[in-house]
Parts: C-alpha cells; structure tokens; sequence
C-alpha cells in the first residue's frame, strides 16, 4: 500500500491521496451488502418525508371550509398523523445518510490502520 494515505503534509483533498484510498479499497474488495439497503432506505424516508408533508397540507386545506367540530378535529388527526410520518420519513433518511457516512469512516480508518501495520512491519525488518 502507498504511504501516501497517511502522510500528514498533504491536504485531505488531494487527488494523489485519494487515488490511492481508492486503490487500497479496491484491493480489499470488499463486500458492500448494506449500500444498496441504504439507498433504498434513503429513498423510503425522502419520499415518506414528502408524502407526509403532503398529507398535513391537504388536512388543512380541506378542514378550512368545514364548521362542524368533529369534522375539522378528524382533519386535525391527519394533519398530526402527516407530521408523523414526515418525522419518520426525516428518521430514515438521516440514518441513511449516517450509515453511508460511518461506513466511509470506518474504511477508512481500516485502510490506514493496514498502512500504519505494514510501515510497522517494514521497520521492524529494516532494523534486524
């Protein structure tokens, strides 16, 4: 592996460096079952999300011409249950885009880790 990942000299936008990020995992090869599961599950909160605003838009433009009570508490009970699922559709985007992140993260820091292991073992045998 290139000792160009750890080097601290080089800002972490450098292409040189991320080529070789790049290269070091794609020599892993290693297996990415949960990235399509978090596209899925970024998509499902993204559309429940505007599904959800929808539906509490709707309530209130639909309990604006009604006079009885009861009428306009059940339009409030679906303008409550769009909140509810805006909130939800929220969650599941942001724990999508966390997993994505914290996947990347944790990558990372396995790639490095490896690098610093073999610059490790390369001292070790340069010194006996």
């Amino acid at each position: 592996m290139s000792s160009s990942i750890t080097n601290a000299t080089e800002p972490a936008h450098s292409g040189k460096r991320g080529a070789a990020f790049a290269d070091a995992v794609a020599e892993k090869s290693l297996k990415a079952d949960g990235v399509a599961r978090d596209r899925v599950t970024r998509a499902a909160g993204l559309l429940l999300g505007v599904g959800g605003i929808v539906i509490a838009l709707l309530a209130w433009l639909n309990s604006n011409g009604l006079s009885d009570g009861r009428d306009i508490a059940s339009m409030q009970i679906l303008a409550i249950v769009g909140v509810g699922v805006t909130v939800l559709g929220s969650g599941l985007f942001v724990a999508g885009v966390v997993a994505r992140v914290l996947r990347l993260w944790l990558l990372r820091q396995l790639v490095e880790s490896q690098d610093r292991t073999d610059q490790l073992v390369a001292a070790l045998k340069t010194r006996d």
